[in-house]
């Protein structure tokens, strides 16, 4: 906590002032969080003072590091919300147990963002964004978050997700020249080689990169009490048909939305289970014991396949291709056909989906336009 604090006085985050008339001071409180590695040992001891990237555009740099031959690395910008300014009038109470000795009625005016703040992340980005582009980078047209730089042949990628930073190129002197140019302008922890990001383990090698959850896999076992279960070879059976099952025994909403959330997690590496998923999570709302069933169906195929995840070549080419398929009236309720689809960069997964049509299809044809459209958008 003291280390906080001394970093809002180093980075003149407030001035301690009286309140102003009709001023309404907002609340702090502390929260305090374990950094851990892929291993599960911590790392680093956060506390903050509180008042995103998608996993597709990580997946889509993973993939094409890994036909450059690029090594990623990996920086944490320490208490990054604190690097925006903010153009609002904020004031803020002082810290319970931390107030001014002589002046404990007075208040802090924020000049710089906080976490908690909604004008944090929006703050903090400005301020990066600002420094990169004067740094001669270029902002990605599609992708905010992407920053790249040329510098003759070579080059260096750079994505941002809040304060976690990667970056790789195809120089050693273009990379290491980024991290001192950044650990001068920001409070930086250097983290070397990307291996655990966003709960995904990361593994770069020669002949490519392993992305998987296996770490995530075993712990979700073990919160739904899975890890002793029998494991199955599929995630689930061709002929399983669930739907609203009015009849069947109602089971534990809670349990069960837990259940459905950390495995939509998990489909981040394992697209073999995002169709069993995505129908289970149709029945959120009054879940059964066949929905619950269902679900611990998919269990049971993690307790078989723990270490499963994308493999990315570094013999990849960077041709962009899709794949899409739909079946034709296949929910029992409703009638509506589900689309699946998926895009590859040379031979990488980067992206993949499988949701319930908005319409229902009068046709197959129907049913198969309405998938590749949405393969293509």
């Amino acid at each position: 906590m003291h280390e906080e604090l001394e970093n809002f006085e180093r980075n003149h985050v407030w001035d301690l002032v009286k309140p102003p008339p009709n001023s309404r001071p907002i609340d702090t409180k502390w929260v305090f969080k374990n950094k851990q590695g892929e291993d599960g040992m911590v790392v680093r001891n956060k506390a903050r003072l509180v008042a995103q990237a998608r996993l597709e555009a990580i997946r889509i740099l993973l993939a094409f590091a890994a036909s450059k031959g690029f090594k990623l690395q990996q920086m944490d910008v320490k208490s990054a919300f604190l690097n925006g300014f903010i153009e609002e009038e904020v004031y803020m109470r002082q810290p319970l147990g931390f107030e001014s000795a002589r002046f404990p009625d007075r208040v802090y005016k924020l000049r710089k963002a906080l976490y908690g703040l909604k004008q944090a992340p929006r703050a903090w980005y400005a301020r990066l964004k600002s420094f990169l582009l004067k740094s001669g980078f270029v902002m990605g047209s599609v992708d905010k978050t992407l920053f790249l730089l040329s510098r003759g042949s070579d080059t260096l990628i750079v994505q941002i997700y809040v304060d976690d930073i990667i970056f790789g190129g195809s120089s050693h002197a273009l990379v290491s020249s980024f991290a001192e140019q950044m650990s001068r302008e920001f409070e930086m922890s250097l983290m070397g080689e990307l291996q655990f990001f966003l709960g995904l383990q990361i593994k770069q090698g020669l002949e490519g990169t392993f992305v998987h959850q296996a770490k995530y896999t075993r712990d979700i076992l073990k919160k739904f009490n899975m890890g002793d279960s029998k494991p199955m070879t599929t995630p689930m059976s061709t002929n399983t048909a669930l739907d609203t099952d009015e009849d069947g025994e109602a089971v534990d909403q809670k349990e069960f939305r837990g259940m459905i959330g950390s495995l939509l997690y998990l489909t981040a590496t394992r697209p073999d289970i995002q169709f069993a998923v995505c129908l289970c999570a149709r029945y959120q709302a009054s879940p059964r014991t066949s929905h619950r069933q269902a679900v611990k169906r998919i269990f049971r195929y993690l307790k078989f396949t723990p270490e499963l995840g994308l493999w990315y070549s570094s013999g990849s080419s960077l041709s962009l291709r899709g794949f899409s398929d739909a079946d034709h009236a296949g929910c029992r309720i409703n009638r509506k056909s589900t689309s699946g689809t998926c895009q590859l960069l040379g031979t990488s997964l980067v992206s993949w989906s499988s949701y319930k049509q908005a319409s229902v299809s009068l046709s197959t044809t129907d049913a198969e336009y309405i998938a590749t459209a949405s393969c293509c958008s």
